[in-house]
């Protein structure tokens, strides 16, 4: 056995040990020998973005030639260095990842935050797929603290198809702790997301933003978004690749050739309708995971989630627009692929109509290439997705995180989850540390795709499967950093005995 796995079963059996046991902090996440592999660097660093022709200060995650975020070959190791350059303390997540529970990317009293000035190291197996990496402290993602994480396989590398990353973001100039207090009144009394004992999300925020009135706003079927809600922010411009469609990212495609759309939806608090124009689309993977292909010009993504989808492009080429709308609105950015010698032209950054909101069509429609097998479930839990736009908090089980009891499974049990939603807006439920596949949707059972984060509707349910194996304390929260911030958080403890 080498010294390098030696360390990786060390590390391993003290994560354990720390769920078990409750430990102090744990040792760094990585020690490697003199002899390892160069680690890849990465930096999280402050960088100025225009944005709609003013300079907003905002934060990026990108390695030492400014390439955001990374790519990994087939095969290829995490085996990352990350520095802290951003001024202040952080802790960046991979999400999509299935780590040791050191590595997860989230602080507790096990994992310490990443001083500023400081570097962490990381060395596990990347799970394959279109998956990203962003800040789980405070606010920090809303100030773009985010970038693509791909991890390629094989097939990728044989495959005649050009990829393109989209990463998705809403964006607003103001400071995030403003636009949170301004949805609470200032009162965050809760501890809020992470802030009791994970990160430290959503405590302390001063300023003042009103909250959003949707009285007079009409939604799908003539019900008032005050019944409804779909937005909390009105935010002041929605990316693509860090840019509007005042002036989109453009991409040179072949004609006649194919493309791999990865798109991440790494916005706060906005759901996108996928629109690919006069293109047909393939989705073949969903949260990183294959499936089989589900075709259209539409598809709904909510925050957190990655589609990749497969677009061939005519023979004759052209510009081709591949745009995402905010749910509920007219709002929408994008990018153009377009071939050599097309003429890229002007595409307005409002669509004709408000978009309705994202639902579970194309959740319903997805199913894994790799479902779980057959077997009995070994642990079975039902919550309740709670609370409310006034008071805006958001709950758990009418419970802030902190304030309920964890999930507690043991190690190699099939667990099933099933998540109620008793509130008045849709939350994407997401789940750290290990991948399940979706089995119910409304009551109703289906094998649905195998992903680390799902769409509970408004008055609707969602259930989740997956074989604990995994051990650690990993979070369960909505993907809406400001309902995340406010409470809607528990954890699933897998243990190596109970």
């Amino acid at each position: 056995m080498t010294i390098l796995q030696t360390r990786r079963r060390f590390l391993a059996s003290a994560a354990s040990a720390a769920v078990l046991g409750g430990l102090s902090p744990l040792l760094p996440a990585v020690a490697r020998p003199a002899r390892a592999a160069a680690p890849l660097r990465l930096a999280v660093e402050r960088r100025v973005l225009e944005v709609m022709g003013k300079p907003a200060s905002v934060f990026g995650i990108r390695q030492p030639d400014g390439t955001a975020g990374l790519v990994l070959d087939p095969g290829q190791r995490f085996l990352v260095d990350l520095a802290n350059r951003a001024g202040e303390d952080t802790v960046i997540h991979w999400h999509g990842m299935t780590p040791p529970y050191a590595q997860d990317g989230v602080a507790d009293a096990n994992r310490p935050l990443i001083r500023d000035g400081a570097s962490q190291g990381y060395d596990f197996e990347p799970r394959p797929g279109t998956h990203w990496m962003h800040s789980h402290h405070g606010l920090q993602e809303q100030r773009l603290m985010a970038a693509p994480l791909i991890v390629r396989t094989a097939d990728d590398r044989r495959a005649d198809v050009q990829e393109v990353t989209v990463l998705l973001h809403d964006f607003t100039f103001k400071d995030p702790a403003e636009v949170l207090a301004g949805l609470t009144g200032g009162a965050m009394d809760h501890g809020g997301g992470h802030g009791s004992g994970h990160g430290g999300h959503g405590s302390g925020h001063g300023g003042a933003m009103p909250m959003m009135d949707h009285s007079n706003m009409k939604g799908m079927g003539g019900m008032t978004m005050a019944a409804m809600d779909l937005n909390d922010v009105e935010y002041d411009a929605y990316l693509a690749n860090d840019r509007t469609l005042d002036d989109p990212e453009v991409v040179r495609v072949e004609r006649g050739g194919r493309v791999r759309l990865r798109l991440i939806n790494g916005a706060t608090s906005t759901a996108f309708h996928i629109d690919l124009g006069v293109l047909d689309g393939t989705v073949v993977a969903a949260d990183g995971n294959p499936v089989q292909p589900v075709t259209g010009r539409r598809f709904g993504m909510v925050m957190g989630q990655r589609l990749d989808i497969l677009v061939q492009l005519p023979a004759g080429g052209g510009a081709f627009p591949i745009l995402a709308q905010r749910e509920g609105e007219r709002q929408r950015t994008g990018i153009i692929l377009a071939t050599p010698g097309a003429t890229v032209g002007k595409t307005a950054g409002l669509a004709d109509a408000a978009a309705g909101p994202v639902d579970l069509s194309l959740e319903r429609r997805l199913t894994a290439l790799d479902p779980l097998s057959e077997r009995p479930v070994g642990a079975a839990f039902t919550i309740r997705l709670t609370g409310g736009m006034a008071p805006y908090v958001w709950t758990i089980d009418n419970r802030p995180f902190g304030e309920h009891r964890p999930l507690t499974v043991r190690k190699g049990q099939r667990v099933s989850i099933t998540m109620v939603n008793e509130s008045p807006m849709a939350h994407p439920m997401h789940l750290h540390g290990q991948h399940f596949q979706v089995t119910a949707l409304n009551g109703t059972a289906l094998a649905g795709a195998v992903r680390d984060t799902v769409l509970v509707p408004m008055n609707g349910s969602a259930t989740i499967a997956f074989d604990a194996d995994n051990p650690g304390r990993w979070p369960l929260h909505c993907h809406n950093l400001l309902h995340m911030a406010t409470g809607m958080m528990t954890e699933l403890v897998c243990k190596q005995t109970i």
